[in-house]
């Protein structure tokens, strides 16, 4: 938890709204500097202005899209050139597209697998290599409920973020005892925009806040804890999924989706 404190310095991907902007603000207010990551500069600029006047901290902002070939490393390679050390990372950017792989556009699927997958795992690997070496350091890796059960017309994204969760607790196990803490915080339902994207019909009930979403990656963070499901309704539902027989699993997931084409 220091690594998210005063003299720490934390880049956040996707920060100009929603979990970002979230962890960004409470990150500044705990007196963090930051690096705040998204494609919308104005947005970002905005956001940086009032984060230093607000807690006098240091903000740079760097505008880029996670989605390319080589994306994550590009960015790595800005933050270097600005001579700036990362003490903590947050790969909260992510991409959700509701449709069927069978008639959607290949790039939807291609795109979400850039930014959900290849970018965090480019980031990661080569930002931790200094975490280990200072001997502290934090990774939040921000996966999904969605990452436990296949989800119909949302293959590609269910399939992402069970990458991410099994991917970032594998990473857990390995940097352990090395001083940098890492953590999957799983969202359900979120109040985004990320459904900007996705669509209404990805989902079902009611939706938690970015804040509360910050706030059990912090408890789980601070506990030490390799990945943790935000709510207890949807900690529950992403307990018992797997649990289930492989077909209801599937049928539920679908239903949780409603498909907006016959």
């Amino acid at each position: 938890m220091r690594t998210l404190e005063s003299g720490s310095t934390t880049l956040i991907t996707g920060a100009s709204s929603g979990i970002g902007r979230a962890f960004a603000q409470r990150i500044a207010a705990a007196g963090g500097d930051l690096v705040l990551v998204a494609r919308r500069e104005g947005v970002l600029m905005q956001l940086a202005g009032d984060l230093e006047r607000r807690h006098s901290v240091r903000v740079s902002v760097i505008a880029h899209d996670l989605d390319g070939p080589d994306a994550g490393r590009a960015l790595a390679e800005k933050v270097a050139e600005r001579g700036i050390a990362v003490d903590a990372l947050i790969n909260n950017a992510g991409l959700g597209i509701h449709g069927d792989l069978g008639t959607a556009p290949l790039a939807a699927a291609t795109t979400q697998i850039a930014v959900n997958v290849t970018a965090l795992t480019t980031l990661t690997a080569l930002l931790l290599p200094p975490m280990i070496e200072r001997g502290r350091g934090a990774i939040v890796n921000v996966a999904s409920t969605a990452g436990f059960q296949p989800v119909p017309h949302m293959a590609v994204y269910s399939a992402s973020k069970a990458y991410v969760l099994t991917f970032t607790r594998a990473l857990w196990r390995e940097v352990r005892g090395t001083g940098v803490d890492v953590l999957a915080v799983c969202p359900g339902a979120t109040d985004t925009a990320f459904f900007d994207t996705a669509g209404d019909a990805a989902s079902v009930g009611s939706r938690r806040t970015p804040e509360q979403v910050v706030d059990t990656a912090l408890r789980a963070l601070r506990a030490g804890r390799p990945s943790v499901v935000d709510g207890r309704g949807n900690a529950l539902v992403s307990w018992l999924a797997p649990r289930l027989p492989e077909r209801v699993a599937i049928n539920l997931a679908e239903r949780s989706v409603r498909p907006t084409t016959p």
